[in-house]
């Protein structure tokens, strides 16, 4: 249903923000390492008007779901509690927001690694800032977003996906330094374009496992006496940490020396062999990818026209992301695709929208 039919009236705004795939730099950002994302097709869409009730009402069209909530009660979980964050901190700075009535429409799969969040998020900062006309720019939407996600959804992110969100596009890719929020454009390599499809896999120990994974690291920096993980660039130089650190940081070490390399620009080919460098470590050094992403990776890595693939997002389910030859990347995403779900698995393509 859509504005009119819920609040029965017509919204007075609307707003979105892209869904984001990361190329390389994968559970770098946390550790202010260097990223690499772009935006991908699927947006979120919000639709905003005033609340007459004290209350703020918010619908998700994607799960038929209707939360109403006053300004004093405790957050809500699901889908609200994102909203709901991004209204509570704007207030913390002093923003008055009246009761609003929200919904939200999305294209931007969930639970597939694709930060749907962060869409989320930015998306609602953006409408409530057109409706009411507030100051602010779109890395401060990015870093209200980020703390939305932190204090109120629960999951100690870095803030890598609502950069993306707020500032990517889908012509090409977004080197971010998390640490000092300097950022690049950068084009995709020459006769390259990206694909990425879902495992059919849901990312079921995703909040879990990577807020693990983070006091992991959190724990070899202190080892290592240094701010973050980051500030290592050999990567001899953890090996005498205990496990599982030794593994998590020659992860992040490594990963973070990938997105540099690209950043003094490589071939596509080279590029491939990078994310296919980042998988392995993934999967072995950080311990974050499932059997079906392992399969999917694979399958993708070994089909003409194909640079380079690897699981994309936190992990434990979800997405792979490949770099492919210009032009094919439908045509390789079903036939890659009629390769997996014969397996037993029930893929999914996304980029490209077919």
């Amino acid at each position: 249903m859509d504005f009119q039919q819920i609040f029965g009236k017509t919204p007075e705004m609307q707003a979105s923000a892209p869904g984001r795939v990361n190329l390389l730099g994968e559970h770098t950002d946390y550790n202010d390492g260097f990223v690499l994302p772009t935006a991908i097709p699927q947006r979120t869409t919000v639709n905003l008007g005033f609340s007459k009730d004290g209350q703020h009402h918010f619908y998700s069209q994607e799960l038929d779901e209707r939360v109403s909530i006053s300004d004093n009660e405790h957050t809500p979980p699901g889908f609200a509690s994102y909203i709901l964050g991004c209204i509570r901190l704007l207030q913390q700075e002093g923003q008055a927001i009246p009761p609003l009535n929200l919904h939200v429409s999305s294209s931007v799969p969930m639970g597939s690694g694709l930060s749907s969040s962060a869409a989320l998020e930015v998306a609602t900062l953006r409408g409530v800032r057109s409706l009411l006309n507030l100051d602010l720019d779109d890395v401060r939407i990015a870093e209200i977003a980020q703390q939305a996600e932190i204090q109120y959804a629960g999951v100690n992110c870095g803030i890598m996906d609502q950069m993306a969100s707020s500032l990517a596009d889908t012509d090409s890719m977004l080197f971010l330094d998390t640490r000092s929020l300097e950022r690049q454009v950068i084009p995709f390599p020459a006769g390259a374009e990206v694909l990425v499809i879902d495992s059919g896999v849901p990312r079921t120990l995703a909040t879990s496992g990577y807020n693990q994974r983070r006091a992991e690291c959190e724990e070899a920096a202190r080892s290592l006496g240094v701010k973050a993980l980051r500030d290592i660039s050999d990567p001899q130089a953890v090996e005498n940490l205990p496990e599982p650190q030794r593994r998590r940081a020659r992860h992040v070490v490594t990963e973070d020396n990938r997105v540099l390399e690209v950043l003094q620009g490589v071939s596509a080919q080279r590029f491939g062999e990078l994310m296919n460098a980042s998988h392995a470590s993934l999967r072995d050094d950080y311990e974050v990818s499932v059997p079906a992403l392992d399969t999917l990776v694979a399958i993708l890595q070994e089909t003409p026209g194909v640079f380079g693939a690897r699981l994309t997002g936190a992990g434990f389910g979800g997405a792979c992301v490949a770099l492919v030859e210009a032009g094919k990347a439908g045509a390789i995403a079903q036939n890659v695709l009629e390769r997996y779900n014969n397996a037993g698995n029930t893929g999914r393509i996304l980029v490209p929208e077919i």
